[in-house]
């Protein structure tokens, strides 16, 4: 049996190793969540739905969605939003809490849809598990619609005033704090390992240009702590 507390945030992610760190911390993500942005998570998923603009009838695709509970603020605007995750326990969970939403299981670099389906894909602080970001926004630009939009919400660089706190944070508080949210806190070692091993702001709109999406911006929030990247596929 995998000790998801061994899982490491380096270059060499092994999909099933991260698939099982996400269903053991599944039952407390989401209170474990909270409790480690300090409230902040509701501010960036607020962002990242302004930054979609759902629409009534459209279809949202939410690449490693976990639990739905992104999926299910974009829902209340009468879109049709499907999530993707990679973690059986997180759809479990999902499910249960969640109906209005659609889960399937498969990887973010290898989804289970056909060419130009979806309006809108989105992904919140997953894409840095996953262990091929290029694939991975290649998929998603695949499986969009021309004309339609990614939005990426992701931990990301903060600006230098803020970066020995925040470091800090992530070194010693935060895995602390996990310990007491869940039973599972050590797997949250590797969560903060994977923020601090992130990519910085244009490193990953570089590899949205070379995806092949376009009109790329990005916006920090609470200091660069989070960063939401936005993209077009082009009509042609």
């Amino acid at each position: 049996m995998l000790d998801v507390a061994n899982v490491r945030a380096d270059e060499n992610k092994f999909p099933n190793e991260v698939a099982a760190m996400f269903d053991v911390v599944a039952p407390s993500y989401d209170l474990a969540n909270d409790l480690l942005s300090l409230g902040q998570v509701y501010l960036w998923r607020r962002a990242t739905r302004n930054a979609i603009d759902p629409q009534p009838g459209a279809l949202i695709l939410d690449v490693a969605g976990g639990t739905g509970t992104s999926a299910a603020i974009l829902s209340r605007s009468g879109a049709d939003v499907v999530v993707c995750d990679i973690s059986r326990g997180m759809i479990e969970v999902g499910e249960q809490k969640h109906p209005e939403v659609d889960f399937v299981l498969g990887s973010a670099t290898d989804l289970p849809f056909d060419d130009d389906t979806f309006d809108a894909v989105t992904i919140s602080f997953g894409i840095r598990n996953v262990e091929d970001v290029p694939k991975a926004l290649e998929e998603m630009y695949r499986v969009t619609k021309p004309g339609g939009r990614i939005v990426i919400c992701e931990f990301s660089t903060p600006i230098p005033l803020v970066r020995p706190p925040h470091n800090f944070y992530l070194r010693q508080v935060a895995p602390r704090v996990a310990r007491l949210a869940s039973a599972a806190g050590g797997a949250y070692d590797y969560l903060s390992e994977s923020i601090l091993e992130w990519y910085d702001q244009d490193a990953l709109g570089a590899m949205m240009d070379a995806a092949g999406w376009q009109d790329i911006s990005y916006r920090n929030l609470t200091y660069g702590t989070v960063a939401l990247h936005r993209g077009f596929k082009p009509l042609a």
